[in-house]
This record gives structure tokens, C-alpha cells and sequence, in this order.
């Protein structure tokens, strides 16, 4: 035990002797001053350098503080560049106050609930029945109804554009302004053919109005804006582009519609379509959709075809459209083979309507147009718009296709009438030649045959088949058994074979082959002899000139292979 105290005694006097040496440094290090550092070569500080001398009074001093940590904020970010197109606020503030609510009521006969039942006289449920199914104070059986559309001032005088159909029938029109002002309104005039109305109102101040812009200019892909009023909320505006020109909707003769994807709902009838220059190219008129709601198709009326209207109608309160006076009927593949044209275009004049613009045979039935004061006429259809939009009484260049060479002549309009009469002696196109199968009751149907007496009168008649009709002459016995006009000449189909070249392209009993390849037949030997020519010819197609009883021309283009 001695042995270990000793030991423990020495490691004490050891550790004492370590400890004393180890004081004065550790001393002199906690009394030195703090100094500044010299910064390095560059402004920076040396990480290695030497502290200085202790301080020789050997005073105590305060340690330095602590230095507080820097805080470097990350750089502002750079402008962000538009990530779409830019806002259309300031065009859309200067637009608005144009855009006005087109309300109307009218009164509609009321029929009721339905059959009232029968109630027994006095009793206490009588009052309520007579209330419910008849109306209370229901008077001449009428009520209002009233509707909501969209329109535009398109004059600071009180002029406003909309769609007819937004104020047809209408007893009362009225124009609610943004402001929420109302004014009434009366009809100017009106178009159903392109569905636009005039109105008019009486403000005491000048209105802020629009101008038309240009819709030729405008290309599939351009920005369009609409403004309406779209289920009753007024001045609501949506965005999209043009998806597609020129669409027909078969909603009138003239369709020529601009299809957008900016968002048109129920509301919107008759409110304006802006470029982005805030110039109207389109009245919007319609959309597709199985819902009711906007999905994205919309339609509409383009200021190229809406603007002369619109100034019609407000100096003359109607239409005045340029007429040629001639029946047309598209021209088919088949139709065009048989012609020697060599793309499918143009418009096929089917016949002249008498006492019209053409008087001394500029344009034939037979004739093909091509161009019309200028235009081109790539389909059937352009005709018309394009002689409609043209003022009456003007010299027009038509440019012809007749026996195979383009000729050009004069024609100067007439005016198409609206009205009955003159509508079914307008620019209209016939029925066009693919027909389908015949299903007339006079059609020759399969195994029925003539009896021998029939052939035996048709031979001596000089009688032929083809292409699945029986021909024969047009004597006098045939004109007045199938009531054939005086003035029709040719050849007459006496019988049409079902599922025949004949029948599919709609030629029936009692019509009269006129022309074959626009050589004019009289005896059915010259159909047979004219149809061996084209053969010979190497054409594919026979173009054949049909007429009804009537005297109503259309060409059909017969297969020859």
C-alpha cells in the first residue's frame, strides 16, 4: 500500500511540473491583442499570417466579437420574355363600348299547360286548376317572350348591325349599351339570305362605333377577337384564331363562312369579329355543337361579303344583288373529262332563263364558267355569291369554256328580285347529276320486258337502248303521253333499266335526251352514232344534255368504258 502511494504521489508532482511550464505561453496567447488583418495581394485576406506581438504591459483585453455572418441576396432575375401573345386589354377597352345587347319580345299564343281536367263545378279546387293550366289573367291566350342577342354600332349616328334571326318576329327591339343605358330600336332592314339586320336608334350624344376591316386579308392562323353577349353577360371577350374560310354550313345560297375557335356561345349572334388592328371581319352567326355550348366551332359572316349588305340596307332598306340569269350545276370529274377540262371547276350552265340579262346567246346552256368579272369560279357555288356581290347594271367579263376553247364575253346584270317568282329563275344551281338509282314508277323494272307488239312499234319508230334507257322519237303521240312541252326537242327515254348507268345518274321516263357530246340529237340511230364517235375519240365520258317535260336543262356525264 506504501508502494502505491508513492507511485500516485510522484504522477501528482509530475503533472504540477507540466502543468506550470504549460501557464506562461497559454497566458501570453489569451493577453495579446486582436489585430486587424492586412489583406493580401488583391484585396484578399492571408489565410497563414502571423499574430502580433503580445502586448507588453500584459494587461488583460476584451476578446473581440464575434463577427457576424454576411448575407448575399441572389441577383434580381432578368425580364421574363412573353410567353404568348401579348394582352389585347387595350384594344378590347376601346372596343367595348360599341358592342351592344339586342333585346326583343314578342308575343306568342299560349295554348296552355295541356287539357285542363275536369272539375266539378263549385269546387274549392277549381280557382287553382283554372290558375295553372290557363294562366292567371291570361288574356287572348298571348304572352311575351323575350330574347337576348349581340350587336355593333357600326355608325356614331345610331346605325347597328346584328343577325336577322337575333330580331326576327320581333313586336319590340331594344339596344342595351355597356352603361348601361337602353334605347329603342327600329328595323332598317333586313337579309335572310346572309342572315343580317339593320337597326336604328336615336341617341342624343354620338355613339362610339366601329369600321369594317378586310376579311380577304385575313389568312388561317391570324389572332381574332369576339365580344358579345354571351348568355346574357354582356361584353364578355374571348380570343382564338381563324380555323378555316370559305365554309358552307348550308345555311343560305351565299355561305362563305369564316370558321374561329374563339369561344362564340348562345348570345353572340350578331356580335363582331376583330382582327387585331380592332377592325370587324366577321359577324358571328353560328356554332356546332352537341351541347349548346361553345366547342370550339364557330361561324362567321365575313365583311367582304357583309359590308356591301349592311350599306344596302341602310341607304335603300334592301338588297340590290346583280343577276345573269342562268341555271347552273357543278361540274364533276366525269363531267370535266367529258368537257376535256383538267381539274373539276367551274360552274355548268344548265339553260338561260328567258327575257333575262343574257339576250343575244353570250352564254349557252352547255357553257362552262370559268371566271366571272375577274374571279376565278372554282366551284358551282361561287357563281352565285360572286355575281350577287356585283352592282346591277354593270359590264362584267365572262370568261367561257364552249366546244373546247375559252372565249371571253360581255354580259351586263340585271337585278335579282327577292321574291318568289324571281327566285326560281335566279342563279340557282340545279340538281346535280349523280342522282342515284331511278326510283320513278315508269322505270322498266327487271324482266319486265315490252311485249312483242311494243317492239314490233318501236322498231317501225326506230326505237334504240343504251346505257340502259329505250329511246325513241319524239312524235307527237309521245309528246302528249308523257305531257312534253312544245319547245323541248330531241330524243325521248321511253323506258330506264334499274341499277343502269341511266338510272344512277337520274335520268326517268318521259325526259328527252337533247345533245350528246354537244352535238344536237334528233332520232335515236344519232345518240347511238355520236356515242361510237367519242368512243373512237378515246374519251371516257359521254356529256350529255337532259331535259325535263318542262324544258329544264341538266347535263349528265355517261361512263363510256
Amino acid at each position: 500500500m506504501a508502494h502505491s502511494v508513492q507511485s500516485t504521489f510522484k504522477r501528482t508532482i509530475s503533472l504540477t511540473a507540466v502543468l506550470a511550464l504549460l501557464g506562461g505561453p497559454l497566458e501570453a496567447l489569451a493577453q495579446a491583442p486582436a489585430q486587424p488583418l492586412q489583406p493580401a495581394p488583391g484585396g484578399t485576406a492571408a489565410p497563414n499570417a502571423n499574430p502580433a506581438p503580445a502586448n507588453p504591459g500584459g494587461q488583460m483585453l476584451p476578446v473581440p466579437p464575434t463577427a457576424s455572418p454576411s448575407i448575399n441576396p441572389p441577383p434580381a432575375p432578368a425580364p421574363m420574355a412573353s410567353a404568348g401573345p401579348a394582352s389585347i386589354a387595350d384594344m378590347a377597352e376601346g372596343l367595348l363600348d360599341a358592342v351592344v345587347n339586342i333585346s326583343t319580345s314578342q308575343s306568342v299564343k299560349d295554348d296552355g299547360a295541356g287539357p285542363q281536367p275536369q272539375i266539378q263545378e263549385g269546387s274549392p279546387f277549381q280557382e287553382f286548376f283554372d290558375d295553372f293550366f290557363d294562366g292567371e289573367g291570361n288574356q287572348g291566350g298571348n304572352q311575351k317572350v323575350s330574347s337576348l342577342g349581340s350587336g355593333f354600332v357600326i355608325d356614331p349616328s345610331g346605325y347597328v348591325v346584328t343577325n336577322n334571326h337575333v330580331i326576327e318576329g320581333a313586336d319590340d327591339i331594344e339596344v342595351i349599351f355597356p352603361n348601361g343605358s337602353k334605347l329603342k330600336a327600329k328595323l332598317v332592314g333586313t337579309d335572310t339570305k346572309t342572315d343580317l339586320s339593320v337597326l336604328k336608334v336615336e341617341p342624343k350624344a354620338p355613339l362610339k362605333a366601329v369600321r369594317f376591316g378586310n376579311s380577304r386579308q385575313m389568312r388561317i392562323g391570324d389572332w381574332v377577337m369576339a365580344i358579345g353577349n354571351p348568355f346574357g353577360l354582356g361584353g364578355s371577350v374571348t380570343l382564338g384564331i381563324i380555323s378555316a374560310r370559305g365554309r358552307n354550313i348550308n345555311a343560305g345560297p351565299y355561305d362563305n363562312f369564316i370558321q374561329t375557335d374563339a369561344a362564340i356561345n348562345k348570345g353572340n349572334s350578331g356580335g363582331p369579329l376583330f382582327n387585331m388592328r380592332g377592325e370587324v371581319i366577321g359577324i358571328n352567326t353560328a356554332i356546332i355543337s352537341p351541347s349548346g355550348g361553345s366547342i370550339g366551332i364557330g361561324f362567321a359572316v365575313p365583311t367582304e361579303l357583309a359590308e356591301n349588305i349592311v350599306h344596302q340596307l341602310i341607304e335603300f332598306g334592301e338588297t340590290r344583288r346583280g343577276w345573269l340569269g342562268v341555271r347552273i350545276q357543278p361540274v364533276t370529274d366525269d363531267i370535266a373529262a367529258s368537257l376535256g377540262l383538267d381539274r373539276a371547276r367551274g360552274a355548268l350552265v344548265s339553260g338561260v332563263v328567258n327575257n333575262g340579262p343574257i339576250k343575244n346567246g353570250e352564254i349557252k346552256a352547255g357553257d362552262v364558267v370559268l371566271t366571272f368579272d375577274g374571279q376565278p369560279v372554282n366551284e358551282m357555288r361561287d357563281l352565285p355569291r360572286i355575281v350577287a356581290e356585283s352592282p346591277v347594271d354593270k359590264q362584267v367579263d365572262v370568261v367561257i369554256l364552249r366546244d373546247g376553247k375559252e372565249q371571253t364575253v360581255k354580259v351586263t346584270l340585271g337585278r335579282l328580285e327577292d321574291s318568289v317568282d324571281a327566285d326560281d329563275d335566279s342563279d340557282k344551281p340545279d340538281a346535280p347529276d349523280e342522282q342515284g338509282q331511278n326510283n320513278d314508277p315508269q322505270a322498266t323494272p327487271p324482266g319486265d320486258q315490252p311485249d312483242q307488239s311494243g317492239q314490233a312499234d318501236q322498231a317501225d319508230k326506230g326505237a334504240a337502248s343504251t346505257f340502259g334507257m329505250t329511246l325513241a322519237v319524239l312524235d307527237e303521240e309521245q309528246r302528249k303521253s308523257f305531257n312534253i312541252a312544245e319547245s323541248v326537242e330531241g330524243v325521248v327515254v321511253t323506258a330506264v333499266a334499274p341499277n343502269s348507268p341511266a338510272a344512277q345518274k337520274g335520268v326517268k321516263v318521259g325526259e328527252v335526251i337533247v345533245e350528246v357530246g354537244q352535238d344536237f340529237v334528233e332520232k335515236p340511230e344519232d345518240v347511238l352514232k355520236r356515242i361510237n364517235a367519242l368512243k373512237a375519240e378515246g374519251r371516257r365520258n359521254a356529256h350529255v344534255m337532259v331535259s325535263d317535260t318542262a324544258g329544264n336543262l341538266r347535263f349528265v356525264a355517261m361512263p363510256l368504258e
